[in-house]
């Protein structure tokens, strides 16, 4: 399998940390893929994947999966131990929900960035961004007992790959003395060697504009 991937996208890390829970990286080859929302995607991963975006799944046969639940769903099928997303139940639907509410802010979160790099930042936009950011870290910090309490899975993966993207993109946010107990459980899952080893990094050259200290969510809305 190839995979359309870079080590910066918190959408492929998911993807990476599933590979690696389930014991299939050394199934894959990863292909340096770079894509941006203002910039025209290449022809490499237009022809795997007509969206231009980031994780692609190129399978055996030729075919192309995209999306990271998709893609991390049809992985947690091709193995054998535990599933990292349950079959049925209660189990199953909290961690798609999880995984709906980390993916959700995350795409906030770059949405954000991406408002306040341009040249002429619209406030309305930011304003609305940076509301939707507090009240979902006001949300989750209501459910890091549950979090802490739930077997690992895909919905732990994907808040966590949101929150690697908030300590990336808004170093100095100070979210975690906004969010002391899910700050704890984040603390403790990030040792998880799935996690070590896909730690986002940011390759690309620095911004004219720094977005680290865009937010504090310490400060009142």
């Amino acid at each position: 399998m190839k995979l359309h991937w870079s080590p910066r996208s918190p959408f492929v890390r998911k993807v990476m940390i599933v590979l690696h829970e389930t014991g299939q990286l050394e199934n894959v080859e990863r292909v340096r893929t770079v894509v941006a929302l203002a910039t025209p995607p290449g022809d490499d991963i237009l022809k795997d994947n007509p969206l231009g975006k980031i994780p692609a799944l190129v399978l055996d046969d030729g075919s192309c999966l995209f999306d990271s639940r998709v893609i991390c769903e049809y992985l947690d099928t091709q193995h054998s131990g535990p599933r990292l997303l349950p079959s049925e139940g209660a189990d199953r639907i909290t961690h798609l929900r999880w995984q709906a509410f980390g993916d959700g802010v995350t795409d906030i979160a770059l949405l954000f960035r991406f408002e306040y790099l341009r040249d002429h930042a619209d406030p309305a936009l930011l304003e609305g961004f940076e509301r939707k950011l507090r009240a979902s870290l006001t949300a989750l910090e209501s459910e890091a007992a549950a979090l802490a309490a739930t077997p690992f899975g895909l919905g732990h993966i994907s808040i966590a790959c949101m929150l690697g993207q908030l300590d990336l993109r808004f170093a100095q946010s100070n979210w975690r003395l906004a969010a002391p107990r899910l700050a704890d459980w984040y603390a403790g899952i990030s040792q998880r060697p799935s996690l070590v080893a896909t730690a986002a990094k940011d390759d690309a050259p620095p911004a004219a504009k720094d977005s680290t200290s865009l937010i504090n969510f310490m400060q009142k809305s």
